[in-house]
C-alpha cells in the first residue's frame, strides 16, 4: 500500500506540471521483494527427480522513479528570449553566487539590467561571451567586441539567436557581427540529474556529460556533437501525456483498495481463528 501510494504521489506531480515549461514526466519501477524461503531447490539424480523451491513472496518494493526526456512540444510565443531546444541537450545556467552550474530544458529567459541572458530566478546562461567564441562565461546581449570598423557611438538596434546558439547584434550604425553563443551539454545518464526546482537539474557529474564540445567545459555549439537546434521566440512544453496519467492513476487506485481489502480479509480471518478458541 505504501508503494502504490507513493505512485500515486508520482503521477499527481505529473499531472500538477502539466503546463511547466519543458518539464519531463516521470514513471515508478517496482519490483518484488525478498521472498521467505519454505524449501530449497534441490537437483534431481539418476533414482530421483528434482525438487522446485517453496516460496512466498513478501510484497513489493520501488526500484526507481525514471524520468521520461523525450521532446515535448514545442510552441511559439514570440519574445526573442525564449528558447525552444529541439533535439538532445540542455541549456547551462550558473547560480552567480555559489558558482553551481544547473542544467536546464526551460528556455523561458530573460534579460537582466547588464544585458545578461538569465532564467526567471536569475541564473546565468552559459556559453561563449565573446566575438571569437573562445572565452566562455554569462552571454551578453549588448555592444561589447564591436568590428574595428564599427562607430564606437554606435547602439544596439536589434539581435537574433539563431537555431546554432549564435548571438548576432545589429548595431545602430547598421554594422553586424556575432557576439557570443549559447552552449549546450549532454549526459551518457540523464536520469542521474537530480531535480532541484524551478525546472533545474543538479549532479551534472554524476550525469556523464559527454565533454566532446570545442568549449573548455567540454559544452557544445546547437546542432553539432548530437546536441538539438535552438529555436527563439518558441518554449518547450511538458511531456506529461494526461490520458495515460488518468489511466495509471486509475490502476494505482485499485491496486491500492485491493491491498487494504487483503489487509481486512486477513483481519477477518485472524478473527475467527480467535473464535475457534473460545
Amino acid at each position: 500500500m505504501q508503494e502504490f501510494q507513493e505512485r500515486m504521489d508520482v503521477i499527481g506531480n505529473n499531472i500538477a506540471n502539466v503546463n511547466t515549461t519543458a518539464y519531463k514526466s516521470s514513471r515508478m519501477e517496482f519490483a518484488d521483494a525478498f521472498s521467505q524461503t519454505y524449501r530449497g531447490a534441490t537437483a534431481g539424480t539418476a533414482t530421483t527427480s528434482n525438487v522446485d523451491p517453496l516460496q512466498i513472496g513478501t510484497g513489493v518494493t520501488s526500484t526507481a522513479i525514471m524520468s521520461n526526456f523525450t521532446q515535448g512540444a514545442v510552441t511559439r510565443t514570440g519574445p526573442q528570449t525564449d528558447l525552444a531546444l529541439t533535439g538532445d541537450g540542455f541549456f547551462q545556467v550558473k547560480d552567480s553566487i555559489t558558482g553551481t552550474i544547473y542544467a536546464t530544458r526551460a528556455g523561458d529567459f530573460r534579460l537582466d539590467q547588464a544585458g545578461r541572458l538569465v532564467t526567471n530566478s536569475g541564473y546565468r546562461v552559459q556559453g561563449f561571451t565573446d566575438s571569437g567564441l573562445t572565452t566562455e562565461g554569462d552571454v551578453v546581449i549588448d555592444g561589447a567586441g564591436r568590428p574595428a570598423s564599427a562607430d564606437p557611438l554606435a547602439t544596439v538596434s536589434s539581435w537574433a539567436i539563431g537555431t546554432n546558439g549564435k548571438v548576432t547584434v545589429r548595431l545602430s550604425d547598421n554594422t553586424e557581427y556575432v557576439r557570443g553563443q549559447i552552449l549546450l551539454q549532454k549526459f551518457s545518464d540523464p536520469n542521474a540529474l537530480t531535480k532541484q526546482g524551478n525546472n533545474l537539474y543538479g549532479s551534472l557529474g554524476a550525469a556523464g556529460p559527454l565533454t566532446t564540445g570545442t568549449a573548455p567545459s567540454g559544452a557544445s555549439a546547437p546542432g553539432s556533437n548530437g546536441t538539438g537546434v535552438v529555436e527563439s521566440g518558441a518554449l518547450e512544453l511538458s511531456n506529461v501525456d494526461l490520458a495515460n496519467e488518468f489511466a495509471q492513476m486509475i490502476v494505482t487506485q485499485r491496486s491500492f483498495q485491493a491491498n487494504a481489502r487483503i489487509i481486512t480479509t486477513s483481519d477477518e480471518i485472524l478473527q475467527e481463528l480467535v473464535n475457534l478458541k473460545r
